[in-house]
């Protein structure tokens, strides 16, 4: 019988509108209060959603830690969060805090259909989505090593989500970012004998 071990990759809640005015990449900044007290119920499916006794973990940035408690908030019994440097989203590095216009303006080359920018452009002191991969694929391994035949919960970003799914199912970059990964949605990612499978991308709480 082969051993399953499950992985939840959650994005965070929505951040605030100041932030949504730049393009932040791992900047770290806050939810948005007013969408976070809206969601509640999403918050309330999630913890009823996600495997009891799983072991949780979250990025340094403080978005995703308060995502984490606030599904802790609606139910799900609160756990130790274990901080997962590699799972942070894609450095922007010069480019990081402009806004959209400017962003734009400064693009090696033409964006992605479905994403602000090309999936190999790599802004200056910053990372391409390949070295995302690159950092985000060893860490997933890891962590399915540390819950062999158990669950684990990720909360995460857009851009390190598409990079687990892009190493779990060899895409290309420019295929990971043709995946939609909205706030509050669940992947899910399953390894049996060192091989990986999905279960689900993006399944987003249901409309209250």
């Amino acid at each position: 019988m082969p051993v399953s071990t499950r992985i939840f990759l959650i994005r965070h809640a929505l951040v605030e509108a100041a932030a949504r005015r730049t393009v932040y990449g791992a900047n770290d900044v806050a939810l948005c209060e007013e969408t976070l007290a809206r969601e509640r119920p999403a918050h309330a499916w999630l913890a009823r959603r996600l495997p009891a006794e799983a072991r949780w973990y979250c990025t340094p940035l403080a978005r995703t830690r308060a995502t984490a408690m606030a599904i802790f908030a609606a139910g799900y019994p609160e756990q130790e969060l274990t901080d997962l440097p590699h799972f942070v989203e894609q450095h922007l590095g010069e480019w990081q805090g402009l806004t959209h216009e400017e962003f734009t303006a400064v693009l090696s080359e033409p964006p992605h259909p479905f994403w602000d920018h090309a999936a190999d452009e790599k802004p200056p002191g910053g990372e391409s989505l390949s070295d995302v991969v690159a950092r985000v694929g060893p860490t997933l391994e890891a962590v399915a090593d540390e819950n062999e035949g158990g669950d684990a919960v990720i909360v995460a970003h857009g851009g390190s989500i598409r990079a687990a799914l892009a190493h779990a199912c060899n895409f290309t970059p420019y295929q990971a970012l043709q995946f939609s990964v909205k706030n509050l949605s669940v992947t899910r990612l399953e390894r049996q004998n060192g091989h990986w499978k999905v279960g689900c991308v993006n399944e987003e709480p249901p409309l209250f």
